[in-house]
């Protein structure tokens, strides 16, 4: 019993999932990480100017790189971009983006249903936005 319970502590170790220590929830990173923090931010850099969204960032990071999440390095993506100042479209941009297409493709096909079902539902998440934006 006693030996399972060990295995399963060093799996998560190795994994890098979360561990308490001192009532405090930290981050472990996992020993087959060899990238530092400075190369880390550089790619999530000249990644964000190269057009991408910090999700897709996230997503070249762990299929490319083999990090499993920035946060094992102290910031998120958004964190690292404002820190350097580069610009980046957020969630919101990319669903006014999607919405001002629905709306142009509403215009020429108005008995598209599915569409204009579909633009209520991102106008609903853009008011969503906005009102937690205000408060």
């Amino acid at each position: 019993m006693v030996k399972k319970e060990e295995s399963s502590e060093e799996m998560k170790k190795a994994a890098g999932e979360e561990k308490e220590s001192e009532g405090e929830k930290t981050k472990v990173k996992p020993g087959w990480i060899k990238m530092k923090p400075e190369e880390m931010e550089k790619i999530i850099v000249d990644l964000a100017k190269e057009g991408e969204t910090p999700a897709k960032i996230g997503a070249i990071l762990r299929d490319k790189y083999g990090v499993p999440n920035s946060k094992l390095f102290g910031k998120k993506i958004t964190g690292v971009l404002r820190e350097k100042k580069v610009k980046y479209k957020g969630e919101k941009d990319i669903l006014d983006d999607k919405v001002g297409k629905l709306r142009s493709h509403i215009l020429k096909h108005k008995h598209d249903y599915g569409a204009s079902k579909s633009l209520t539902k991102k106008l609903w998440v853009l008011n969503k936005f906005d009102k937690l934006s205000i408060n």
